[in-house]
């Protein structure tokens, strides 16, 4: 493990950020992080704040307050990454969403209450979707091989099988809370408790069962007391929430039967379950002032013995012989420091040998570890089910500031903090940790947990989790922390691979994203960061011809013909002829008719495709230079027969309405510019086509694309702005010291900016999903994509059908699928 950067907060004269007692922390799929402080103020009066902040960006965190009037006791996100649930000592509970869905705005608007009952644990209800990584099949050709998709039931359906949302919390005093979200966006909120005779709950967590159910784990906080767990089905009846609970086995820690340890840990300060789906194992943690022990246990299945008098009377036999459930301990460790806090892997790794028998190759997994923080500062990962070591961190190297050069950091030495809070990310590759001075934390964990590995093998662990990542939609920063610039050709190249290797269906829900990952990868060397720019490209492509196509309706609606976008893309692989006017006679032109004001409406993105096509033929004869943006569209025969299809709509388009046609600077009046680009396009499709043998553009066809120049003004296309995010930035693995509410000036990136990538300040900027230009110096508020830098304005200036259907597209996710966040005026 080595730290990545840390974040802490600017100490201002009249009130100042110190961690919440107790201080709760979570973390995301889409990487999102969410923790608490309390906020003094001259009076010593405290107000409860939520702090929101994207990995990439830590230092534009937003900062809420919560109205919670007592301390904030849990957070939890919901399985999407989009809401999040807080609860407080006075047992209100309140559901947390983004605003115009932005990841640096944030609202309530629903909660539930039970007065004067503090929260002790808190989650989302299970969705019924749980997948199982076969980390022992990951050189496996199928994704459905490596991920499986676990039968699983919802905690609660509505009609037709589809899961309800709502939330579970356990109070102080025993109750358990269930609070249903109804479709109209009504709340039904249900109480009841978990056993007739009701005692203290210190301490609780909350795990579900393949079957529907929910169990949860409690303890009264004492070592001498049994640790309680109790089975909770919910269900609705005549439109009310109905909750039943059953007592289920219990459980004495083994350190308090030990006649010499009896009474040397006498409070239980951690219990977790080791997964929300996996309801079978449990972790617990028994403290004295100075030092911790931590167990594990497992709840099993096994046949109660029968007296041999009885099975004379009546024999038992096969499957007839009666079972228990009784909970058996899997390991312990030795006598600890005090442990701080505990972090338990989000990863759901499906292990094929039971319990402790792990595959070789497999033992020092990341997402087979835990993390242990301790009061001396330090952290440890252990294994989940035996607890031995698997890595340590020490906080003993101080970060350098994001502006400072490493060679000028003094030597500091003092006493280590500690972490109060730590959550580990959803592929177990970075860890983050809250002290108890209120500063973040960001680690990495190397995917070969510092044991060595050859290259090979931790490009395989990265590979596997990046297409765990791509095929459930998990958000990917934390494995682009480990990857140094030699790995990005060979990760890209076999994640393409393993991406042509699956069924067509499947290739075309991952299309996009696959897209997307290739180009943060491609940003982390200077030997590629020039594909980024033809990543991104190709994904605004795929998006406008899929919208154009879409707009086109059959003459006859009762037609069971193709539809006119498969029938456009039929005739035009069929059709080679380099006469555009030629290739319209075969299409149904009745079909192409549409609205004057949506064809007005839509120029902007004609006019970025009929540029975009300029660019690529004048660039033609420079094919030589990888560095140059473009360069893979050459030879890309589907994105090019995708241009060709454009240009063939937005030809007859032209027809009906001239003003939408791409506006081009010309030195002849005569010219017609759209056959000339159209043809020249067809020569090059031509060459690389799948259908046909590809072959190397002719000289005739390189000579045409050198006049161009000469013939048409060669448009200089905006390609998306340099991303001021920290990945690029940690390469030289050495720790960033960041501020709160301050962004670092942006040092030398470790990657090379080719020629028409940068932007000068004070040079006109552009609205890269419309294609509009903002000026210089935007007036309209605008969001910026938390991964491509993609900015786009907040507020639509078009009220158009089409457009809007456009815009709709990218409301919640950038084309790369990152998330909005709102952007100063005056952004880079």
């Amino acid at each position: 493990m080595d730290l990545a950067y840390v974040c802490e907060w600017e100490r201002w004269p009249k009130s100042t950020h110190c961690p919440s007692v107790p201080l709760a922390c979570a973390w995301s799929c889409r990487n999102l992080i969410a923790f608490t402080t309390d906020l003094r103020n001259d009076d010593q009066d405290l107000t409860r704040m939520i702090h929101i902040l994207d990995t990439e960006h830590p230092w534009d965190v937003h900062s809420v307050n919560s109205e919670h009037s007592e301390a904030i006791t849990c957070l939890e996100w919901d399985q999407s990454g989009s809401r999040l649930l807080s609860a407080d000592a006075d047992g209100q509970i309140k559901c947390w969403s983004m605003a115009d869905h932005l990841a640096n705005s944030w609202e309530s608007s629903v909660g539930s209450l039970v007065e004067g009952d503090p929260i002790v644990a808190l989650s989302w209800l299970h969705n019924g979707v749980k997948l199982a990584l076969h980390v022992e099949k990951s050189g496996a050709s199928s994704f459905g091989e490596k991920f499986s998709r676990v039968k699983f039931s919802p905690s609660l359906t509505l009609f037709g099988g589809k899961p309800m949302e709502g939330w579970i919390a356990v109070t102080v005093s025993g109750l358990v809370t269930v609070s249903l979200l109804k479709p109209s966006g009504q709340v039904l909120t249900s109480t009841e408790s978990l056993c007739r005779l009701r005692g203290r709950v210190a301490l609780a967590d909350i795990a579900f069962t393949g079957g529907g159910n929910i169990v949860v784990a409690t303890a009264d906080g004492s070592s001498a007391s049994p640790v309680q767990f109790y089975k909770v089905c919910v269900s609705v009846v005549s439109e009310k929430c109905r909750i039943d609970t059953e007592i289920l086995p219990s459980l004495f820690m083994r350190c308090t039967t030990d006649l010499n340890r009896k009474d040397k840990f006498p409070a239980i300060t951690h219990l977790k379950f080791l997964a929300r789906d996996m309801s079978e194992q449990v972790l617990l943690c028994a403290s004295s002032q100075t030092s911790s022990i931590v167990e594990c246990w497992s709840l099993r299945k096994e046949g109660l013995p029968v007296n041999n008098v009885f099975q004379q009377i009546s024999p038992v036999v096969g499957d007839k012989q009666p079972m228990i459930l009784k909970w058996r301990i899997l390991s312990a460790t030795n006598d600890l420091d005090r442990v701080s806090a505990v972090a338990l892997p989000k990863l759901p790794i499906s292990l094929t040998n039971t319990d402790l028998k792990v595959a070789s190759d497999t033992q020092f997994y990341p997402g087979l570890g835990l993390a242990l923080a301790f009061h001396d500062g330090s952290v440890h990962i252990v294994h989940r089910l035996s607890l031995q070591s698997m890595a340590v961190f020490y906080s003993s190297a101080a970060p350098r500031s994001a502006d400072e050069p490493a060679i000028k950091r003094p030597r500091t030495t003092g006493p280590a903090v500690h972490f109060k809070a730590m959550q580990l990310s959803w592929t177990s590759l970075a860890l983050v940790g809250i002290d108890n001075h209120g500063k973040l934390s960001m680690l990495r964990i190397s995917p070969s947990m510092g044991h060595a590995l050859d290259v090979s093998l931790a490009l395989r662990h990265l590979l596997f989790l990046l297409e765990y990542c791509m095929v459930t939609g998990y958000d990917w920063w934390d494995t682009l922390l480990h990857v140094q610039p030699a790995m990005v050709q060979s990760l890209v190249e076999r994640l393409h691979e393993e991406y042509t290797r699956q069924n067509a269906a499947l290739q075309q829900v991952l299309s996009t994203r696959i897209l997307a990952m290739k180009a943060s990868l491609c940003k982390l060397s200077p030997c590629t960061v020039a594909r980024v720019c033809d990543y991104h490209a190709k994904l605004f492509l795929v998006a406008v011809s899929s919208t154009l196509k879409s707009l086109l309706r059959p003459h006859f609606l009762n037609t069971p013909d193709k539809s006119p976008g498969d029938r456009l893309t039929e005739v035009c692989a069929k059709i080679t002829d380099a006469d555009i006017d030629k290739v319209m006679i075969n299409l149904k032109t009745e079909e192409f008719v549409l609205d004057m004001n949506t064809l007005q409406a839509l120029q902007q993105l004609l006019q970025w495709v009929g540029d975009f096509v300029l660019y690529l033929l004048a660039s033609l004869p420079n094919q030589g230079s990888p560095l140059r943006p473009g360069h893979s569209f050459l030879r890309d025969g589907a994105s090019l027969g995708m241009l060709r299809e454009l240009m063939v709509v937005i030809r007859i388009w032209g027809l009906l309405k001239p003003s939408c046609l791409p506006v081009y600077t010309a030195t002849s009046d005569t010219q017609d510019s759209m056959s000339l680009l159209f043809r020249l396009l067809t020569k090059l499709w031509i060459c690389c086509r799948d259908e046909g043998p590809t072959s190397e553009p002719d000289e005739a066809l390189v000579d045409e694309c050198c006049l161009l120049p000469s013939q048409l003004l060669i448009p200089s296309l905006d390609w998306l702005p340099v991303s001021d995010g920290l990945v690029s930035r940690l390469q030289p693995k050495q720790p960033l010291r960041l501020q709160f509410g301050k962004a670092p000036a942006l040092p030398a990136c470790a990657t090379v900016q080719p020629d028409g990538l940068s932007r000068a300040p004070g040079q006109p900027k552009i609205d890269h999903l419309r294609r509009l230009h903002l000026g210089a110096y935007p007036t309209e508020e605008c969001k910026a994509c938390t991964r491509c830098g993609c900015v786009t304005m907040l507020r639509s200036p078009n009220k158009t059908t089409a457009v809007k259907q456009w815009e709709q597209r990218w409301i919640k996710n950038c084309l790369c699928g990152g998330l909005w966040r709102r952007v100063p005026l005056s952004y880079p």
